[in-house]
Protein backbone atom coordinates (compact mmCIF):
# COMPACT_ATOMS: atom_id res chain seq x y z
CA UNK A 1 0.00 0.00 0.00
CA UNK A 2 2.83 2.32 -0.34
CA UNK A 3 1.60 3.69 -3.59
CA UNK A 4 -1.61 4.01 -1.71
CA UNK A 5 -0.16 6.20 1.36
CA UNK A 6 1.92 8.45 -0.58
CA UNK A 7 -0.87 9.56 -2.90
CA UNK A 8 -3.50 9.61 0.27
CA UNK A 9 -0.83 12.08 1.93
CA UNK A 10 -0.43 14.64 -1.05
CA UNK A 11 -4.57 14.11 -0.98
CA UNK A 12 -4.40 15.15 2.61
CA UNK A 13 -2.48 18.21 2.11
CA UNK A 14 -4.33 19.43 -1.49
CA UNK A 15 -7.71 19.22 0.76
CA UNK A 16 -5.91 20.80 3.87
CA UNK A 17 -4.88 23.96 1.25
CA UNK A 18 -8.32 24.36 0.05
CA UNK A 19 -9.67 24.34 3.34
CA UNK A 20 -7.50 26.78 4.41
CA UNK A 21 -8.92 28.89 1.13
CA UNK A 22 -12.85 28.84 2.57
CA UNK A 23 -12.75 27.94 6.26
CA UNK A 24 -12.19 32.13 6.96
CA UNK A 25 -15.08 33.27 4.42
CA UNK A 26 -17.96 34.65 5.65
CA UNK A 27 -21.55 33.44 4.81
CA UNK A 28 -21.62 35.47 1.97
CA UNK A 29 -18.47 34.83 0.28
CA UNK A 30 -19.85 31.37 0.24
CA UNK A 31 -22.73 32.79 -2.14
CA UNK A 32 -19.92 34.07 -4.83
CA UNK A 33 -20.49 32.97 -8.36
CA UNK A 34 -17.19 30.21 -9.85
CA UNK A 35 -16.32 29.65 -13.23
CA UNK A 36 -18.45 26.40 -13.13
CA UNK A 37 -21.95 27.67 -14.43
CA UNK A 38 -24.90 28.16 -11.76
CA UNK A 39 -22.41 27.05 -8.96
CA UNK A 40 -20.77 29.24 -6.23
CA UNK A 41 -18.08 28.31 -3.64
CA UNK A 42 -21.00 26.16 -1.88
CA UNK A 43 -21.59 24.44 -4.72
CA UNK A 44 -17.80 23.35 -5.27
CA UNK A 45 -17.39 22.31 -1.30
CA UNK A 46 -20.77 20.24 -1.56
CA UNK A 47 -19.82 18.78 -4.52
CA UNK A 48 -16.20 17.59 -3.20
CA UNK A 49 -18.49 16.54 0.28
CA UNK A 50 -21.28 14.46 -1.84
CA UNK A 51 -18.15 12.58 -3.94
CA UNK A 52 -16.40 11.39 -0.83
CA UNK A 53 -19.31 10.50 0.25
CA UNK A 54 -20.17 8.05 -2.74
CA UNK A 55 -16.14 6.94 -2.76
CA UNK A 56 -16.94 5.99 0.90
CA UNK A 57 -19.93 3.70 -0.22
CA UNK A 58 -17.88 2.18 -2.71
CA UNK A 59 -14.94 1.10 -0.43
CA UNK A 60 -17.51 0.21 2.34
CA UNK A 61 -20.64 -0.79 0.76
CA UNK A 62 -20.51 -2.12 -2.67
CA UNK A 63 -23.83 -3.01 -3.04
CA UNK A 64 -25.54 0.20 -1.87
CA UNK A 65 -23.10 1.81 -4.31
CA UNK A 66 -24.41 0.22 -7.16
CA UNK A 67 -27.72 1.33 -6.05
CA UNK A 68 -26.65 5.33 -6.40
CA UNK A 69 -24.52 4.21 -9.09
CA UNK A 70 -27.66 2.73 -11.47
CA UNK A 71 -29.41 6.14 -10.15
CA UNK A 72 -27.01 7.93 -11.63
CA UNK A 73 -26.91 5.92 -15.01
CA UNK A 74 -30.56 6.73 -15.13
CA UNK A 75 -30.05 10.63 -15.07
CA UNK A 76 -26.47 11.47 -16.43
CA UNK A 77 -27.43 14.81 -17.32
CA UNK A 78 -28.28 16.01 -13.65
CA UNK A 79 -27.24 13.53 -10.51
CA UNK A 80 -23.90 15.88 -10.38
CA UNK A 81 -25.54 19.31 -10.16
CA UNK A 82 -28.35 17.05 -7.63
CA UNK A 83 -25.75 16.62 -5.38
CA UNK A 84 -24.11 20.18 -4.84
CA UNK A 85 -27.30 22.17 -4.52
CA UNK A 86 -28.65 19.34 -1.63
CA UNK A 87 -25.71 20.31 0.18
CA UNK A 88 -24.86 23.90 -0.83
CA UNK A 89 -28.19 24.58 0.46
CA UNK A 90 -26.64 23.87 4.21
CA UNK A 91 -25.70 26.64 6.56
CA UNK A 92 -21.76 26.77 5.31
CA UNK A 93 -20.62 25.79 8.66
CA UNK A 94 -22.44 22.89 8.60
CA UNK A 95 -21.96 22.16 5.17
CA UNK A 96 -17.68 22.42 6.00
CA UNK A 97 -18.20 20.58 8.90
CA UNK A 98 -19.70 17.52 6.66
CA UNK A 99 -16.98 17.62 3.95
CA UNK A 100 -13.88 17.62 6.53
CA UNK A 101 -15.91 14.74 8.18
CA UNK A 102 -16.07 12.30 4.83
CA UNK A 103 -12.91 13.35 3.29
CA UNK A 104 -11.30 12.05 6.71
CA UNK A 105 -13.86 9.08 7.06
CA UNK A 106 -12.35 8.26 3.46
CA UNK A 107 -8.68 9.07 4.32
CA UNK A 108 -9.21 6.18 7.19
CA UNK A 109 -10.52 3.51 4.92
CA UNK A 110 -8.64 3.84 1.98
CA UNK A 111 -5.74 3.82 3.89
CA UNK A 112 -6.56 0.80 5.73
CA UNK A 113 -7.74 -1.10 2.38
CA UNK A 114 -5.64 -4.23 1.54
CA UNK A 115 -3.22 -4.40 -1.03
CA UNK A 116 -4.96 -5.12 -4.29
CA UNK A 117 -8.28 -4.09 -3.45
CA UNK A 118 -10.61 -2.56 -6.35
CA UNK A 119 -13.06 -0.17 -5.30
CA UNK A 120 -16.42 0.13 -7.58
CA UNK A 121 -16.96 3.44 -9.12
CA UNK A 122 -18.79 4.84 -12.46
CA UNK A 123 -16.31 4.25 -14.51
CA UNK A 124 -14.42 1.09 -14.17
CA UNK A 125 -13.11 -0.13 -10.95
CA UNK A 126 -10.37 1.35 -9.47
CA UNK A 127 -7.64 0.49 -7.39
CA UNK A 128 -7.13 2.26 -3.73
CA UNK A 129 -4.03 4.09 -5.07
CA UNK A 130 -6.22 5.50 -8.51
CA UNK A 131 -9.20 6.06 -5.85
CA UNK A 132 -7.03 8.38 -4.00
CA UNK A 133 -5.42 10.00 -7.10
CA UNK A 134 -8.85 11.00 -8.37
CA UNK A 135 -9.85 12.62 -5.54
CA UNK A 136 -7.21 14.76 -5.71
CA UNK A 137 -7.91 15.79 -9.09
CA UNK A 138 -11.45 16.73 -7.86
CA UNK A 139 -10.22 18.30 -5.15
CA UNK A 140 -7.50 20.46 -6.80
CA UNK A 141 -9.59 21.30 -9.87
CA UNK A 142 -12.69 22.34 -7.32
CA UNK A 143 -10.13 24.25 -5.25
CA UNK A 144 -9.08 25.97 -8.71
CA UNK A 145 -12.89 27.19 -9.33
CA UNK A 146 -12.60 28.47 -5.42
CA UNK A 147 -9.35 29.96 -5.92
CA UNK A 148 -10.63 31.88 -9.26
CA UNK A 149 -14.19 33.35 -7.07
CA UNK A 150 -11.48 34.61 -5.08
CA UNK A 151 -9.28 36.19 -6.54
CA UNK A 152 -6.01 33.95 -5.65
CA UNK A 153 -3.76 32.78 -7.44
CA UNK A 154 -2.19 29.60 -5.71
CA UNK A 155 1.16 28.20 -6.14
CA UNK A 156 1.28 25.22 -8.00
CA UNK A 157 2.94 22.37 -6.11
CA UNK A 158 4.08 18.80 -7.35
CA UNK A 159 1.37 16.94 -6.03
CA UNK A 160 0.42 17.83 -9.94
CA UNK A 161 2.42 14.84 -11.22
CA UNK A 162 -0.78 12.73 -10.05
CA UNK A 163 -3.43 14.62 -11.98
CA UNK A 164 -0.92 14.84 -14.82
CA UNK A 165 -0.58 10.98 -14.75
CA UNK A 166 -4.14 9.72 -14.31
CA UNK A 167 -4.73 12.48 -17.02
CA UNK A 168 -2.26 10.66 -19.18
CA UNK A 169 -4.08 7.21 -18.42
CA UNK A 170 -7.39 8.87 -19.33
CA UNK A 171 -6.06 9.22 -22.37
CA UNK A 172 -8.44 6.24 -24.50
CA UNK A 173 -11.21 7.31 -22.09
CA UNK A 174 -11.58 10.50 -23.46
CA UNK A 175 -12.17 8.97 -26.68
CA UNK A 176 -14.69 6.41 -25.80
CA UNK A 177 -16.46 8.93 -23.79
CA UNK A 178 -17.31 10.90 -27.08
CA UNK A 179 -18.06 7.45 -28.91
CA UNK A 180 -14.74 7.66 -30.67
CA UNK A 181 -12.05 5.26 -31.34
CA UNK A 182 -8.93 5.33 -29.48
CA UNK A 183 -5.83 6.36 -31.49
CA UNK A 184 -3.55 3.34 -32.02
CA UNK A 185 -0.26 3.06 -29.98
CA UNK A 186 1.11 5.14 -27.09
CA UNK A 187 2.02 8.75 -27.16
CA UNK A 188 4.94 10.45 -25.77
CA UNK A 189 3.86 13.01 -23.17
CA UNK A 190 6.81 15.13 -21.91
CA UNK A 191 5.49 17.80 -18.96
CA UNK A 192 7.50 20.73 -17.24
CA UNK A 193 7.31 20.33 -13.11
CA UNK A 194 6.43 23.62 -12.27
CA UNK A 195 8.07 23.59 -9.03
CA UNK A 196 11.58 21.79 -10.26
CA UNK A 197 11.73 22.05 -13.78
CA UNK A 198 12.19 18.65 -14.10
CA UNK A 199 10.46 16.73 -17.23
CA UNK A 200 7.87 14.33 -16.22
CA UNK A 201 8.06 11.59 -19.15
CA UNK A 202 5.05 9.32 -19.70
CA UNK A 203 4.91 6.71 -22.61
CA UNK A 204 7.76 5.16 -25.15
CA UNK A 205 10.49 7.96 -25.57
CA UNK A 206 10.31 6.35 -29.45
CA UNK A 207 6.55 7.61 -30.13
CA UNK A 208 6.17 9.43 -33.04
CA UNK A 209 3.29 11.61 -32.01
CA UNK A 210 3.88 13.87 -28.74
CA UNK A 211 2.55 16.32 -26.18
CA UNK A 212 4.72 18.57 -24.19
CA UNK A 213 3.92 21.53 -22.54
CA UNK A 214 4.14 22.91 -18.87
CA UNK A 215 2.40 20.41 -16.48
CA UNK A 216 0.44 22.89 -14.85
CA UNK A 217 -1.26 23.58 -18.51
CA UNK A 218 -1.92 19.67 -19.00
CA UNK A 219 -3.62 19.42 -15.54
CA UNK A 220 -6.18 22.76 -16.39
CA UNK A 221 -6.28 20.96 -19.40
CA UNK A 222 -7.40 17.49 -18.24
CA UNK A 223 -9.51 18.92 -14.96
CA UNK A 224 -11.13 20.92 -18.13
CA UNK A 225 -10.29 24.48 -16.15
CA UNK A 226 -8.80 26.12 -19.02
CA UNK A 227 -9.78 26.11 -22.38
CA UNK A 228 -6.64 24.57 -24.80
CA UNK A 229 -5.96 27.68 -26.84
CA UNK A 230 -5.11 29.21 -23.40
CA UNK A 231 -2.40 27.08 -22.75
CA UNK A 232 1.02 26.03 -23.57
CA UNK A 233 0.80 22.96 -24.94
CA UNK A 234 2.02 21.59 -28.33
CA UNK A 235 0.98 18.21 -30.33
CA UNK A 236 3.00 16.43 -32.81
CA UNK A 237 0.52 14.41 -34.80
CA UNK A 238 -3.12 14.38 -35.65
CA UNK A 239 -4.21 11.90 -32.91
CA UNK A 240 -1.93 13.58 -30.03
CA UNK A 241 -3.61 17.03 -31.60
CA UNK A 242 -7.14 15.48 -31.62
CA UNK A 243 -6.77 13.99 -28.12
CA UNK A 244 -5.64 17.85 -26.77
CA UNK A 245 -9.13 18.96 -27.74
CA UNK A 246 -10.47 15.76 -26.27
CA UNK A 247 -8.55 15.09 -23.29
CA UNK A 248 -10.30 15.10 -19.47
CA UNK A 249 -8.96 13.08 -16.64
CA UNK A 250 -12.57 12.41 -14.96
CA UNK A 251 -15.30 9.83 -15.32
CA UNK A 252 -18.87 10.68 -16.80
CA UNK A 253 -20.04 13.15 -19.47
CA UNK A 254 -16.99 15.89 -21.15
CA UNK A 255 -19.53 18.91 -20.31
CA UNK A 256 -18.65 22.09 -22.09
CA UNK A 257 -15.59 23.29 -20.82
CA UNK A 258 -14.06 26.69 -20.17
CA UNK A 259 -14.46 28.92 -22.81
CA UNK A 260 -11.15 30.86 -24.16
CA UNK A 261 -9.86 33.53 -22.62
CA UNK A 262 -7.20 34.57 -24.34
CA UNK A 263 -7.07 33.37 -27.93
CA UNK A 264 -3.35 32.89 -27.54
CA UNK A 265 -1.94 29.34 -27.06
CA UNK A 266 0.39 26.81 -27.85
CA UNK A 267 -1.24 24.00 -29.44
CA UNK A 268 -0.12 22.05 -32.50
Amino acid sequence: MSDALSVLDDLRSESEELDRLVAELDVGRWALATPAPRWTIAHQIAHLAWTDRAALLAATDPAAFAAEAEKAAANPGSFVDEGAEEGAALPPAELLGRWRAGRDALWRVLAEAPAGARLPWYGPPMAVPSMATARLMETWAHGQDVADALGVTRAPTDRLRHVARLGVRARDFAFAVRGAAAPDGEFRVELTSPVTGEVWAYGPEGATQRVTGPALDFCLLVTHRAHRTDLALHAEGPDADRWLDLAQAFAGPPGEGRAPRHGRGGGA
